[in-house]
């Protein structure tokens, strides 16, 4: 009985069952890095707010200028208090690269008139769009 050796071809198939997975790893992170640079990251005003009703609502595009007034009328802007005096500065700030607009996040046991002052100083500062943020009826 003839002995038999193992051809070429048969002994190089138990090599080529493993799959080479780094390039597949170097396109997940590129992906990965991909996606966190292009994310749009959300201001947040660092307020609970408990909005008023309107019968009328519309949304809004995301990258806008949050401000955020309590029911003790303290003045919010990206999680630290501005004040009054500091809406104008921060807006103004804000609108130097690009025309957003302004949307104030009242509580609705917030007096009207630091609604409408804060409302004031925004377009002061040269929003032409500023918003009340409501809840739908």
């Amino acid at each position: 009985m003839a002995r038999k050796f193992p051809r070429f071809h048969e002994r190089r198939s138990c090599a080529d069952g493993d799959i080479n997975i780094s390039p597949l790893i170097d396109i997940v992170f590129i992906l990965l890095i991909f996606f966190i640079v292009t994310t749009v990251f959300v201001d947040e005003t660092g307020l609970e707010i408990d909005k008023p009703r309107a019968a009328t609502q519309q949304d809004i595009e995301r990258n806008s200028i949050l401000i955020g007034i309590n029911p003790q009328g303290a003045i919010f802007h990206n999680q630290r208090e501005i004040g009054l005096g500091g809406v104008r500065a921060v807006v103004h700030r804000l609108l130097q690269n690009d025309t957003m607009p302004v949307i104030i996040q009242a509580d609705r046991r917030t007096p009207t008139d630091r609604t409408i002052a804060v409302l004031d100083e925004a377009r002061s500062a040269g929003a032409r769009k500023v918003f009340v943020s409501t809840v739908e009826n």
